[in-house]
């Protein structure tokens, strides 16, 4: 028999403790208002659990009621993956699960609570002398196990890898209650299926995670950072090459943004100077790490050879911190001042690195050709070939005009040629919501089978974040 949303707080309430649910949709707000404002389904209730226990006990509850559950971090997520579809789900936060539970120098891991928000996993590695290598936008609000469970990218991938890359282990309670311990610190363990791995990205699909054993790395000594003006996205990857062959693993960041992002942020006041050496169709900003002991002058050296060379013609060098903050706001802000221009459609799309210059030129010039005046703002992660390719309105659109009449074939269009590319429709974001019926278009058919069966297996009842992913 299927509960009513005062059933589910009733016994919500008595398994957890009336503070700890939520069951009135005035107080729902923060839960249910996700960062693209895309959906609007309420819920009926949060849990808040305060232990891996409560957590436990929510889902044999769960699972004994076939009630879908909502596992849920910072709720910073883009493609819907952690608010409800249907109406009827429990969202789970994982908020209160905020514990640095050990750090572990000598071994190279931490071992962090769900909830820790990243900002705080920060400060808790650089308190040792050490790294977590995770940066993005929202890590003053995202928390672990939603990063861990949408393997969640950000501006050091290049030489650090992705949330999957960065975890050794996971601990998760299963669709039936059970806690998979497996929180490994190991480098080497071959005694089966990697478990971790079919957890991390998942979505809270398979299982919530409840703790992660991390890597965390030696703290650089320094850090050398430039923005480069560049001709486009051909020079760029030819610069890139050569900055790989100079700095190789010490190469942390290659991001790339176009002259309208840099006006559109100087013209909303999102930058208290220009941090460019001045006005070029594109601009390179690029890291390199320095460790204890190392030289520096490694990205200059290598910049000088640039030049030399005719790849570029002028570039400018962070000399202090404030420098470096403010280049880096520069890219950090790419998506916020695109709302602040109207509508944007977004894609978060990944191609072969070489692929990402015709990438480019293929889908501005599809864009163009549907919709004449349209801005691309493709921008992002060159190094690793992840481009967020959006697109403003034109500057005189009406915003839901712009949305209603190009919206569809925008995305038609940039899949085509992403597919086409060898490349992925969904890079760092996820499938969640949004992209569920897209990922049937393109993902093989035994690949689905295969995630269905998972799924099958580990969630019967199909109670753990329902409709998202594999719909």
């Amino acid at each position: 028999m299927t509960l009513s949303a005062a059933d589910t707080v009733a016994q919500l309430s008595a398994l957890l403790g009336t503070n700890a649910v939520i069951g009135e949709p005035e107080r729902m707000g923060n839960y249910l208002n996700e960062p693209r404002k895309r959906f609007h389904t309420g819920a009926a209730a949060i849990a808040l659990p305060g232990s891996v226990e409560q957590v436990q006990a929510i889902l044999r509850w769960a699972n004994e009621h076939s009630v879908g559950i909502i596992p849920q971090g910072g709720n910073t997520g883009l493609v819907g993956a952690q608010v409800p579809l249907r109406g009827d789900e429990v969202i789970v936060s994982l908020s209160k699960l905020d514990r640095i539970r050990s750090v572990d120098v000598a071994a190279g891991t931490m071992t962090a609570e769900a909830g820790v928000i990243l900002e705080n996993v920060h400060k808790a590695a650089e308190a040792e002398g050490t790294i977590f290598p995770l940066w993005l936008g929202s890590q003053g609000s995202a928390r672990i196990g939603g990063l861990l469970s949408s393997n969640a990218g950000g501006v050091n991938v290049l030489a650090f890898g992705n949330a999957r890359e960065l975890t050794m282990g996971v601990e998760a309670v299963m669709a039936d209650g059970r806690l998979y311990r497996g929180l490994n610190s190991l480098k080497k363990d071959n005694t089966g299926y990697d478990l971790k791995d079919l957890l991390v990205g998942a979505e809270g699909t398979l299982g919530i995670i409840t703790a992660a054993t991390l890597k965390i790395f030696p703290k650089p000594e320094d850090y050398e950072t430039t923005i480069i003006n560049i001709a486009g996205p051909e020079a760029a990857l030819t610069l890139f090459q050569l900055l790989r062959e100079r700095t190789g693993s010490r190469l942390n960041a290659f991001e790339i943004i176009p002259w309208l992002g840099l006006d559109m942020q100087l013209r909303h006041g999102m930058l208290d100077r220009d941090p460019t050496a001045g006005p070029s169709p594109w601009y390179a900003l690029i890291e390199v790490s320095r460790m204890k002991g190392g030289a520096p002058g490694a990205l200059q050296s290598a910049i000088e050879a640039a030049f030399a060379d005719d790849l570029i013609d002028n570039a400018v060098f962070a000399e202090s911190l404030a420098d470096r903050t403010r280049m880096w706001a520069f890219r950090e802000q790419m998506s916020e001042v695109q709302s602040k221009e109207g509508a944007s459609i977004k894609h978060d799309v990944s191609v072969p690195i070489a692929a990402v210059p015709q990438l480019i030129a293929e889908g501005s010039a599809a864009a163009e050709r549907l919709f004449p005046g349209i801005r691309p703002v493709p921008f992002g992660h060159m190094g690793d070939g992840n481009i967020h390719f959006n697109f403003s309105q034109p500057a005189d659109a009406d915003p839901k005009g712009f949305m209603a009449a190009s919206d569809e074939r925008m995305h038609e269009a940039i899949y085509e040629i992403v597919l086409r590319l060898g490349g992925s429709v969904s890079a760092e974001h996820g499938i969640g919501q949004l992209k569920r019926e897209l990922l049937r278009q393109v993902k093989d058919p035994v690949a689905l089978d295969m995630m269905r069966a998972i799924k099958t297996a580990l969630d019967p009842k199909g109670i753990l974040n329902p409709g998202k992913m594999l719909g």
